[in-house]
């Protein structure tokens, strides 16, 4: 009995993790990387307004970057409709197209 017992006086115990317990410790770290949207200053959404309706009226191709809680997306295009009442564009490239909310977008630039 003597030989099973470390020398803080407990058993010594096995280092299996359970499945379902390394899963949820994936996901707490998984969530500890989540980053919280920046907010934009006016003078910001103003450039970024503004260089997407530079895109619809001159037909030029406009590159955003979308924010996401991991990681940011950049999406290019041209900007083929503008909905003011929603805060959506329209963002075309090749035959595909992608609604987008304004708010997503935390940059904006012409390609």
């Amino acid at each position: 009995m003597g030989k099973k017992l470390e020398g803080n006086g407990l058993w010594e115990s096995s280092r299996m993790m359970l499945p379902e317990h390394k899963n949820r410790i994936i996901s707490d770290e998984r969530e500890t990387l989540r980053r919280i949207q920046p907010v934009l200053d006016e003078q910001k959404q103003e450039e970024i307004e503004s260089t997407l309706a530079l895109s619809l009226r001159s037909h030029v191709c406009v590159t955003v970057i979308l924010f996401d809680p991991f990681e940011n997306e950049a999406v290019s295009g041209f900007v083929t409709s503008i909905h003011t009442h929603s805060r959506e564009i329209k963002l075309q490239w090749a035959e595909e197209w992608k609604w987008i909310r304004v708010d997503q977008i935390v940059e904006a630039y012409i390609v």
